[in-house]
């Protein structure tokens, strides 16, 4: 198949639909900044009432009869450019795929060594996350503001989180002698000065008893100050498995024991102990650059220094990123954050990190097309393949009019071979102002000896939101079900007598709009897509498993101190208490109260609505999936109004288990 580098089939049609938006745009622009003031967020609003002269407010007044004046001037020209682009879409692609061409240091993009099927299997990690990227002043009512700029933020923690090294942990105890699934560690990747990833090489000797196992001997010193050479890559040119770390059991009630080196020791007990809980990674910078946008983490704060240059950035990218500190104590956070409930099989957590070695990320809510593009450039750092612009607009044959696209976008790092996108036609009321849908890709992730290709499949979604409309969000499941029934059937080209190729995995996530603990959502809870795929976080109909959280915040708390920086989200998710103050929970239609008034009363762990779906049918007969570790992300803390959600699939060889 081949897949659509540019929205038009040929430049005289893209020529046509730049003039028309470049007509339109200045009216868009100037509706969005007149609304904008009057939605305030709860940041703006506190920063107004420390502000005694009233300056942020006078300058609305001063600026809204010019920017009336300007508005009324572009209306003319807005809608004789409407009249030119409203016709173009019915020629419009459905999306736009980009693809890194330079993969080398320079380019940024991780090299991937191919899979061949054999061994003891292959792990695939996916991530899904709500991202909140409308127009201004709709992202506002969300309680979010600065869309261009927290585009720009989100690409780069998605990137720094992904590119850290992943590590795995061999505990030696006379009690346990299993090994730890890959981690989610809090560990961070060092950065080149151009801030792209580099490769950890192994044998880093941190303490007596944590090792780094690998060819190289460089010293730790060398590769915090510094980073790793380019080009030095574990496991041939793979950064995954690039560390393993063994712990010794028996000393000290199992703790490790002191450094042998006197710099790499102090260094672990200061990452361990030394700082405060709110303070984010990269808080050791340079003067001037605690605003950058670099950060790996960033505070709200210095996101809102970066407004008045947010589209020209406030340095380059990886100019804080060279400093960011290494964290040592990535077995303490390792030990105390990850929790595996008796009955469960995989690993679970709420992490302040994406996780390492990220190979598929699928996103919502990415409506507005420069923040896109602002997304698309920073993850083009570590993934080489992106899809992006997703869905329709205008008159679409039985469909309202779309103003927006679907707001769906795609980042992997390996090759899309097949991609699918359907408009679902029962949107209502304000969704049906934007062509919400399903986006399916097919992805290659390795060949077997005998040239047949392994694939996986990906279904990525965003159903109906009004809370009332449980039948509509049951009919978009049916939809979705049967036209990823006909991607697969449309896209194989293997026969039971000749296989030419071997699924790997088959997993659909996204927003869904509804959780399994509302009594409102019982329709969709019952629905037959959760007896073909599995959901990791789910019992039953209706009933959670006890370690899932929910993923929808609460916005009145998105800029408190204890909810802004994604350590002190991540601590609050960890207890009861906080998950009450800082998620949104259920609230019946029939309920009397708000919800403020009635989290105490409420159980469970707030509403889940984003999903991460796997199913073993349809796979390879002697292969099997099964979910390595799953966690709950809080490093777009301030900047959506979702946490993000990963799962790391183990896709292995029947024979291999036997």
């Amino acid at each position: 198949m081949v897949l659509y580098t540019t929205p038009f089939p040929n430049s005289c049609l893209s020529a046509l639909h730049a003039v028309s938006w470049a007509l339109i745009f200045p009216c868009y622009w100037l509706v969005d900044r007149l609304l904008a003031p009057f939605i305030p967020t709860t940041y703006e609003t506190r920063q107004r009432a420390d502000d005694w002269c009233c300056l942020q407010l006078l300058c609305s007044y001063l600026f809204t009869p010019v920017y009336l004046a300007l508005l009324v001037a572009s209306l003319p020209f807005a809608f004789l450019g409407f009249l030119f682009w409203s016709p173009l879409q019915s020629a419009r692609r459905p999306y736009v795929y980009s693809r890194l061409e330079d993969k080398g240091p320079a380019g940024g993009a991780a090299l991937l060594s191919e899979w061949k099927g054999t061994g003891p299997g292959k792990s695939f990690c996916f991530t899904t996350a709500n991202l909140c990227l409308l127009p201004e002043s709709l992202a506002r009512l969300n309680n979010v503001f600065n869309t261009q700029a927290r585009a720009k933020e989100i690409g780069q923690r998605i990137r720094n989180g992904a590119s850290r090294p992943q590590i795995k942990i061999y505990i030696d105890s006379p009690t346990n002698t299993s090994i730890s699934a890959a981690s989610f560690s809090s560990l961070v990747s060092p950065q080149g000065s151009d801030g792209v990833a580099r490769a950890v090489p192994g044998s880093i000797k941190r303490t007596a008893s944590v090792e780094y196992k690998g060819d190289s001997g460089r010293h730790p010193s060398d590769e915090a100050a510094n980073g790793p050479a380019s080009g030095e890559l574990a496991d041939s040119g793979s950064l995954e498995d690039a560390c393993i770390v063994r712990i010794g059991g028996g000393d000290e009630g199992g703790r490790p024991p002191e450094a042998d080196d006197p710099a790499t020791g102090g260094q672990a007990r200061n990452g361990a102990g030394g700082g405060s809980r709110g303070q984010t990674p990269n808080h050791s910078q340079r003067d001037g650059d605690s605003g950058s946008l670099g950060s790996h983490s960033a505070s709200r704060e210095s996101l809102v220094k970066a407004r008045a240059g947010a589209d020209s950035g406030s340095g380059e990218p990886g100019a804080t990123n060279s400093k960011l500190p290494y964290k040592a104590s990535v077995v303490k956070k390792a030990a105390a954050r990850k929790r595996r409930h008796p009955d469960e099989a995989f690993d679970h957590e709420v992490s302040a990190f994406f996780p390492a070695n990220l190979d598929f990320l699928c996103l919502q809510e990415v409506f507005d097309k420069r923040a896109a593009a602002k997304l698309k450039d920073q993850l083009h750092g570590y993934f080489e393949y992106i899809l992006y612009d997703v869905g329709v607009y205008g008159c679409q044959g039985c469909c309202s009019f779309k103003f927006l696209n679907s707001g769906l976008f795609f980042a992997s790092r390996y090759p899309i071979m097949d991609v699918a996108y359907h408009c679902y036609p029962n949107g209502r009321c304000s969704d049906s102002l934007a062509s919400k849908g399903a986006l399916f890709l097919k992805v290659q992730v390795g060949s077997t000896p005998q040239d047949q290709r392994i694939v996986g499949y990906i279904s990525c979604t965003h159903l109906h939101a009004l809370p009332e409309d449980s039948a509509i969000r049951c009919e978009q499941l049916d939809l979705l079900q049967d036209w990823l029934a006909d991607f697969r059937k449309s896209t194989s080209s293997s026969s039971a007598a000749n296989p030419e190729e071997l699924v790997a995995f088959d997993v659909i996530c996204g927003d869904f709009n509804f959780d399994n603990c509302s009594s409102d959502d019982k329709l969709e809870q019952q629905h037959s897509l959760f007896t073909r795929y599995k959901d990791p976080c789910r019992l039953g109909p209706g009933e959670e498993k006890p370690w899932a959280i929910g993923t929808l915040l609460d916005t009145d708390g998105l800029y408190d101190e204890d909810a802004c920086t994604p350590e002190n989200l991540q601590k609050v998710l960890e207890s009861e208490e906080g998950r009450r103050e800082y998620l949104a929970f259920p609230t019946s239609k029939s309920a009397g109260a708000g919800q403020k008034g009635r989290k105490d009363l409420l159980k469970g762990n707030g509403r889940r609505i984003d999903y991460m779906l796997y199913t073993e049918e349809g796979l390879c007969l002697d292969w099997k999936a099964e979910v390595e570790e799953f966690s709950f992300i809080t490093q777009l803390s301030g900047l959506t109004d979702h946490l993000p959600v990963a799962m790391r699939l183990m896709v292995s060889a029947a024979e291999e288990e036997a």
